[in-house]
């Protein structure tokens, strides 16, 4: 039967009602499947129509599916994976299934969650039903967002002043985002902005053609708020001079008068083409033609993949895992160990992206309001890619699945959502004994790659999650994509923004993540130790002196974190950070066993103020590493560093990672979480320009002091009987 529900170009298909009934799980962190999706749906449906209390819901949107945990030490149990070194595994316990679920009264305005647990015979039971309260917002969904661009397209004013500057309503596009901060809107209604541009042919790359004015939306009533232009600038001899004398945004106003009082004239969509499409390039670029010099690279593994797959959960050199779908976070990883000579050594529990925002740098209005939480507003796995084999994805290739609520209540499904697969990179470790007849051993580095790609409405986000054979992890967030512009006058000063082409302006911004770590370094009882490197100090040391006559001498210092709290990362010591267990130690070096962290090159500071709108609801930027003590309650523990509802909140929830830390509970031996925060400033370039090359950025989790020496000593050394030379044809000698 075909489906009623529309699909996103960046998904497969959508299912309204289950297919088979399940009745357990073959893992306890196995994500909600479309069947079960469906299924619970039906089950708060059928609750609401079923209780008198609540006869005031006449329509329902679904907004968010999800499984709601297990409890960790229930999950570990049933693993048989022990809490501590040397101990046994706890004895199992039961795990009942359980989703949560928010979804919207549409003609009242209010949220609503639930919770529901499986039944043995595979009935779902709503175990909790609960209002949310006045103004708190689920996350914004994709079918809102697509609805938005009806809505304002359908707007005879937008129309009217699309008109104006020579833009017909078909040719009226815009992205919906979230308000942001807007507090001339009560939070209790559903808002969003609408980022204006002009579609001049089918598939024209429309960011090269913004409007002029934004708008605002109302996603459960469909209309159009108020419209918004910004005001520009003039070219003085003291510098770029606004059209308004404050960047404070006016009260709400007609259209009229909101273009009045921006004191400036309208400005038409530049109309040159910048296509990224080829067959468009070839018809809009005088020029353009596909490079010929490329031969094919193919990616060939005749014996098949070095890892396997029993349902969601992966073993690869020693590595195993369970590998997720999220709507919100993305890719999850749990209960992630390593198989040191026989022993089974935990090592993190859950991985993911936690959070993420997005503030922009013009300071005057409507622009501020541009600081998407682009996966506690949207939802990174909502917003993810159906892969596409030898594109997206290049080798040998397993696929997983995924599924988030649509609102009907269908499931929709991404078929090729997370790509696994191995590749070369490099060499692991060589030497070579330089003297006359010695000796050389070359081993390469394979690593296993779990990935996904996410379109948020004109970026993409890659997400990599790397492990290698020497018992390394990388965290890797690829951004590419096109920038987010804005109209220009001819002539305009950009004072806050790159001028990439002629009238097209991209504002300076930041994109700032936050991972969560929940460690298990052999064992749940963990510690953050942070290391300073520094040069011998005090006069005795000075150089000349006998303590450090050389003046070469540094050494280290640490500190256990002892309560929750955020701290600095410090350029001059190259600070650095590790998760260890103290229950045991090393055998040489005679530290804790651990895990490093190294970040260095993400670190980023934020550069909104401290009292900023964005700082305000994004506090989590404020510092590279939180260090909090994982509390569980009924519906999970501490996930999410920006607040579980993000949209349109207007200060720092208590339910964030800053009011954990005002606990200060105590963090030294404790089942602890780690929220890291990376980042990048992103100053346009013009060859960004119309799509951005990919730039990246990365987290290493290494081994230190957890095992004995270099685990990967037993990788076979490379011996690729495959490999020629490039020109000669001849075969290359083996390595030694």
């Amino acid at each position: 039967m075909s489906s009623t529900v529309s699909v996103p170009a960046t998904a497969t298909t959508a299912q309204e009602r289950p297919h088979v009934i399940p009745t357990g799980f073959q893992h306890p962190l196995d994500p909600l499947t479309a069947d079960e999706i469906a299924a619970i749906t039906f089950t708060v449906r059928h609750y609401i129509t079923s209780k008198s209390e609540l006869d005031s819901i006449k329509a329902v949107k679904f907004i968010t599916t999800y499984l709601l945990p297990p409890p960790k030490k229930a999950v570990l149990a049933h693993l048989g994976i022990s809490l501590a070194p040397e101990t046994a595994p706890e004895p199992p316990v039961q795990i009942v299934r359980r989703a949560e679920v928010d979804f919207l009264d549409v003609v009242n305005g209010f949220s609503y969650n639930v919770i529901l647990s499986l039944q043995s015979e595979g009935k779902w039971v709503v175990d909790t039903f609960d209002k949310l309260p006045d103004g708190v917002q689920p996350q914004i969904s994709v079918e809102e967002l697509i609805q938005c661009e009806k809505i304002v397209k359908a707007d005879q004013n937008v129309q009217d002043l699309a008109k104006a500057v020579g833009v017909l309503p078909e040719q009226i596009y815009c992205d919906g985002w979230s308000i942001g901060y807007d507090d001339r809107f009560p939070q209790a209604r559903r808002i969003q902005q609408a980022l204006l541009f002009a579609r001049f042919s089918e598939h024209d790359n429309l960011y090269a053609h913004p409007m002029d004015f934004v708008v605002v939306i109302d996603a459960n009533t469909e209309e159009v708020l108020q419209i918004d232009f910004p005001p520009h600038y003039k070219s003085t001899a003291n510098g770029p001079v606004l059209s308004v004398p404050k960047t404070e945004i006016p009260p709400l106003s007609s259209a009229e008068e909101s273009f009045k009082i921006s004191n400036r004239e309208r400005i038409p969509p530049p109309k040159k083409p910048f296509d990224f499409l080829p067959d468009l390039m070839a018809k809009t670029e005088e020029q353009f033609k596909p490079r010929e010099d490329i031969k094919p690279l193919h990616i060939l593994q005749p014996e098949g993949v070095s890892f396997s797959m029993n349902g969601n959960e992966l073993e690869w050199q020693n590595w195993k895992m369970h590998i997720a779908f999220s709507h919100r976070e993305g890719i999850v990883l749990s209960t992630i160990t390593y198989n040191d000579h026989g022993e089974i050594r935990p090592i993190i529990y859950r991985l993911s992206l936690a959070e993420m925002v997005v503030p922009y740098g013009a300071p005057e209005y409507p622009h501020p309001r541009k600081f998407a939480f682009d996966s506690g507003e949207y939802g990174m796995g909502t917003m993810a890619n159906e892969l596409s084999l030898g594109c997206d994805c290049v080798g040998q290739i397993h696929y997983l699945p995924g599924a988030y609520v649509s609102h009907s209540g269908a499931a929709i499904v991404i078929k090729n959502v997370i790509c696994i697969h191995e590749e070369d990179n490099g060499v692991l470790w060589k030497h070579t004994d330089y003297r006359p007849g010695g000796r050389t051993q070359t081993t390469r580095r394979r690593r296993l790659v779990v990935s996904m790609v996410c379109t948020l409405a004109n970026y993409e986000y890659i997400w990599n999650y790397l492990f290698y054979q020497d018992g390394s992890i990388e965290i890797e967030a690829r951004l590419t994509g096109i920038l987010q512009v804005y109209a220009q006058q001819q002539g305009e000063p950009n004072p806050f923004g790159t001028t990439v082409a002629p009238g097209v302006n991209a504002h300076y911004h930041q994109h700032m993540f936050s991972f969560r770590i929940d460690p298990m370094v052999d064992g749940i009882k963990n510690n953050v130790v942070e290391q300073d490197i520094i040069p011998i100090g005090g006069e005795k040391s000075a150089t000349g002196e006998d303590f450090n006559f050389a003046g070469n001498a540094f050494t280290t210092t640490e500190t256990v974190l002892e309560k929750e709290g955020g701290r600095e990362y410090d350029f001059a010591k190259e600070r650095r950070w590790r998760i260890t267990n103290s229950a045991r130690k090393h055998y040489a070096s005679g530290k804790d066993v651990g895990y490093s962290i190294s970040m260095k090159g993400g670190i980023t500071p934020i550069m909104a103020r401290s009292d900023s709108w964005a700082l305000r609801r994004a506090g989590f930027t404020q510092y590279p590493i939180w260090v909090v003590k994982d509390v569980e309650g009924p519906k999970g523990g501490r996930m999410w560093p920006a607040g579980k509802y993000v949209p349109q909140t207007r200060a720092q929830p208590e339910d964030s990672v800053g009011s954990w830390v005002a606990g200060e509970l105590p963090v030294k031996d404790e089942d602890l979480l780690v929220f890291l925060t990376v980042g990048t400033t992103h100053i346009p370039r013009p060859e960004d320009w119309p799509v951005m090359p990919v730039e990246h950025l990365n987290i290493a989790i290494k081994p230190q002091s957890f095992f004995d020496k270099n685990p990967s000593m037993d990788v076979p050394g490379t011996k690729d009987g495959k490999s020629v030379s490039a020109f000669s044809g001849d075969a290359c000698e083996s390595c030694h």
